[in-house]
C-alpha cells in the first residue's frame, strides 16, 4: 500500500496534478496546539542558532536555520503524522494576512536616499544581479528542456512555475518566494524540492563570494577596478549608522500594526475590485499565459508591495526605528513553518536533476555580474554584495559585506531590502518569460 501511495504521489508531481497522501487524520488537529508547536520549533531553532560556540555554532555554519524552519515542521507532518498542513487553517491565515503584512513592513524601511548615497556602481551591480536572475531562469529552463530532458522529468508547465519560487527568493526573499508559490499554485512537494535547490545552490555561491572577499585585491585587478572609492564609502556609511533604533512603546507598536494591517486590508479591498475586471479578459489572459493576473492573491501581493513602497516615502518609514523589518521577519518565519508542515519529505529529494538546473541558473547570474563589473570597472565588493543582496537577502548580504569590512555591513542591509521591493516584480517577469518559451 505504501509503495502504491508513493508512486501515485510521484506521478502527480511530475504531471502537475498534485494530490496529497496526507489525508489521514493527524494526531493533533487543534490549530491552537499546532501553532504552539510551530512557535516552540521556531524558538528552539533561533535559540540554538544564536549560540556562538561549540556544536551548535559549527552546526549552523553548515545547515542554514531557514532550512530547519521548513523541514522540522515537515517531519512533524511526515513521517511522524502529528500535524497536517492540509487539515489546518494556519497556512491560509499566514498567506492571506501575515505574508502581505511582512511585505509592507519590509518595504517601508527602504531608504532610497541612503541607497543613492552609496554611489551608482553599487546600484548598477545590484540591478545587474537582479537581471542575472531574470535572464538565468529562462537559460536554465531551456537547458533543462532541451539539453537534459531525461534527468528532469517534471512537466514543463509545472517546471517553470516551480522555478518562479526560486526567482522570487533569489531576487527578494522568503516572502517573495512564497508569493510566487501562491500566485502560480506550485504544488507543495515541488516547492519543497525547489527550496532545497535554492538553499544549497545559494550557499555554494555565498561560499564563493566569501572566498573572493579574501582575495579581493586580485579580484579587483581582474575586474580592472579602482577600489579606492570604498574608503569614501566607509565614511558615508559611518554617517548612516547607529543611534536610530529605539525601544518601542506599546503605543508605537499598536500604531505600527495599525498601519500595517490597514495596508493589508487595503490590498485585499483593491484586489477584490480588480479581479472581477480581470475576469472579463480571462480567456485572453489564459491564451497569453497571463493567468496570474486573474488571481486574487497576485493582486494582494502586488498591492501590499506597492503600499510598502509608498509608505517608504512618508514619515511611516521611521517605523523601522521600532523594528518594522524585524516584525516582518517574524511573520515570515511563522509563514515558513506553516509551509513546512504541508511538505512530504519523501518527495523532496526525489528529483536531483533540479540541482543541475540551479547550478546553470547561478552560473548565468555570475557571468552577468562579472561582465557588468568589468564593463563599469566596479570593485569586487560591489559585485559580491550586489549579488548576495539578491541571492541571499538581508540575512546574508551583511555577512558578505562584513567580510570586506565590518563597517560596510549596512550596505548589504540597504541593498537587500531593495530586493524585497523588486522580488515580486522581477520574479513575475522571469516566470512570464519562461511561460512564453515553454
Amino acid at each position: 500500500m505504501f509503495n502504491s501511495l508513493w508512486n501515485n504521489e510521484k506521478n502527480s508531481l511530475f504531471f502537475g496534478q498534485y494530490s496529497t497522501m496526507n489525508h489521514q487524520v493527524p494526531y493533533i488537529t487543534n490549530d491552537a496546539v499546532v501553532l504552539g508547536i510551530l512557535m516552540l520549533i521556531l524558538s528552539a531553532i533561533f535559540y540554538t542558532s544564536s549560540i556562538d560556540k561549540g556544536f551548535w555554532y559549527k552546526f549552523y555554519r553548515v545547515v542554514p536555520s531557514l532550512l530547519l524552519c521548513y523541514f522540522i515542521p515537515a517531519l512533524f507532518n511526515w513521517p511522524l503524522g502529528l500535524i497536517s498542513g492540509d487539515m489546518s487553517g494556519l497556512y491560509k491565515v499566514s498567506t492571506n494576512y501575515l505574508l502581505p503584512a511582512s511585505l509592507i513592513l519590509l518595504c517601508l524601511s527602504i531608504d532610497f536616499k541612503g541607497l543613492m548615497s552609496l554611489g551608482s556602481k553599487s546600484l548598477i551591480m545590484f540591478l545587474a544581479g537582479t537581471a542575472g536572475v531574470v535572464i538565468g531562469g529562462p537559460v536554465a529552463y531551456l537547458s533543462a528542456r532541451y539539453l537534459f530532458p531525461d534527468i528532469i522529468p517534471v512537466d514543463p508547465d509545472l517546471l517553470w512555475k516551480g522555478m518562479s519560487t526560486i526567482a522570487g527568493s533569489w531576487i527578494g526573499g522568503s516572502a517573495n518566494q512564497t508569493a510566487m508559490k501562491e500566485i502560480y499554485q506550485v504544488p507543495d512537494n515541488l516547492f519543497g524540492t525547489m527550496l532545497v535547490v535554492d538553499v544549497i545552490v545559494a550557499n555554494i555561491w555565498m561560499g564563493c563570494l566569501l572566498y573572493g572577499a579574501g582575495i579581493s585585491d586580485r579580484m579587483d585587478k581582474f575586474l580592472k577596478a579602482d577600489a579606492s572609492s570604498l574608503n569614501r564609502l566607509k565614511s558615508k556609511i559611518e554617517s548612516l549608522r547607529a543611534g536610530r533604533e529605539k525601544l518601542p512603546s506599546t503605543a508605537g507598536l499598536i500604531m505600527m500594526m495599525g498601519i500595517t494591517f490597514a495596508g493589508v486590508g487595503l490590498s485585499h479591498f483593491l484586489a477584490d475590485k480588480v479581479v472581477p475586471l480581470m475576469e472579463v479578459y480571462k480567456d485572453w489572459l489564459i491564451a497569453n499565459r497571463l493567468s496570474a493576473l486573474n488571481s486574487g492573491f497576485f493582486w494582494i501581493v502586488v498591492f501590499a508591495t506597492t503600499v510598502g513602497l509608498a509608505l517608504s516615502f512618508t514619515p511611516a518609514r521611521h517605523l523601522e526605528d521600532m523594528g518594522a523589518s524585524k516584525w516582518g521577519s517574524v511573520f515570515i518565519y511563522i509563514l515558513v513553518a506553516t509551509i513546512g508542515m504541508k511538505m512530504n519529505l519523501g518527495e523532496v529529494l526525489s528529483n536531483p536533476g533540479l540541482f543541475l538546473l540551479g547550478l546553470i541558473w547561478m552560473l548565468t547570474h555570475a557571468m552577468v555580474m562579472i561582465l557588468v563589473a568589468r564593463f563599469i570597472k566596479a570593485p569586487f565588493f560591489y559585485l559580491a554584495v550586489g549579488s548576495q543582496a539578491n541571492i541571499g537577502g538581508a540575512a546574508s548580504a551583511p555577512v558578505v559585506a562584513s567580510a570586506f569590512s565590518p563597517v560596510l555591513a549596512p550596505v548589504g542591509v540597504i541593498m537587500a531590502v531593495l530586493g524585497y521591493a523588486l522580488g515580486t516584480y522581477g520574479a513575475i517577469i522571469c516566470a512570464q518569460i519562461m511561460a512564453e518559451i515553454s
